[in-house]
């Protein structure tokens, strides 16, 4: 049955992620550690789906507390699904909106791209190294190389990025067939990327421990003291993070 078939898709994509992409895990979370050690930011952008990936490591019970999470309204699947498609390939506006945001140069950021060919987050990775801002980039280098870049520099995320983590998914993302269909279905990158989301997370609050600094982390809202606790957080860190 296909979705036994898209378990073992998964699982083998999975485990070759972690393995050959581990040392540009670390990379990413000696950088993010660095920031959190600096009482700064986590930055992370994406647009249309992966704007899920933003999601998943803001205001979240586990999740680190100072993260940012770039959710802006003009790349995101409502109100109209189409014009996401239209906003990320303009260039200019990421940068425009970079400016509206509270960032120096000890913060990083995670920019999430699977084609990484999109005008919106070059113009980003730009716009955050010219303020020495560190890039991490999750993108699919075999969708990537398989596609021109729609940037008038002709770069693609992965040139620009300071860390790039290959999320091994294969070209147009889908891996299921079905006789009579004639279109693929069923993509892996959310699988994918979510878990290397976390797993950046988890060695991130690793290294911090291990270098004597108590990261601040969510408490789920749903225990009982967990509206106590975040309260503190958010008091605290609002004046960096709008989005609170």
């Amino acid at each position: 049955m296909l979705n036994e078939k898209y378990f073992e898709i998964v699982k083998k994509q999975l485990e070759k992620q972690y393995i050959e992409e581990k040392e540009s895990v670390e990379k990413a979370a000696e950088i993010c550690a660095e920031s959190i050690m600096n009482n700064r930011l986590i930055h992370a952008y994406g647009c249309g789906h992966s704007q899920m990936f933003s999601m998943e490591i803001f205001y979240r019970a586990g999740g680190l507390v100072p993260v940012n999470a770039l959710l802006i309204p003009h790349l995101a699947l409502f109100p109209k699904a189409k014009l996401s498609t239209l906003q990320e390939r303009i260039e200019g506006f990421s940068d425009e909106y970079l400016k509206l945001v509270n960032t120096n140069e000890n913060d990083s950021i995670i920019i999430v791209s699977i084609s990484g060919r999109n005008a919106a987050v070059i113009d980003m990775a730009l716009a955050c190294k010219e303020r020495d801002i560190k890039v991490i980039a999750l993108t699919s280098k075999n969708f990537s190389e398989g596609v021109e870049s729609r940037h008038s520099s002709g770069k693609k995320l992965s040139d620009v990025a300071d860390v790039v983590i290959d999320i091994k998914c294969v070209k147009g993302d889908a891996v299921l067939e079905k006789d009579g269909l004639g279109t693929k279905f069923c993509g892996t990158s959310t699988v994918l990327g979510m878990f290397t989301m976390q797993s950046i997370i988890a060695r991130t609050v690793e290294i911090c421990v291990e270098n004597g600094f108590k990261p601040p982390i969510y408490v789920s809202s749903n225990l009982d003291e967990g509206d106590e606790i975040n309260k503190q957080y958010i008091k605290k860190y609002s004046s960096l993070i709008e989005n609170l």
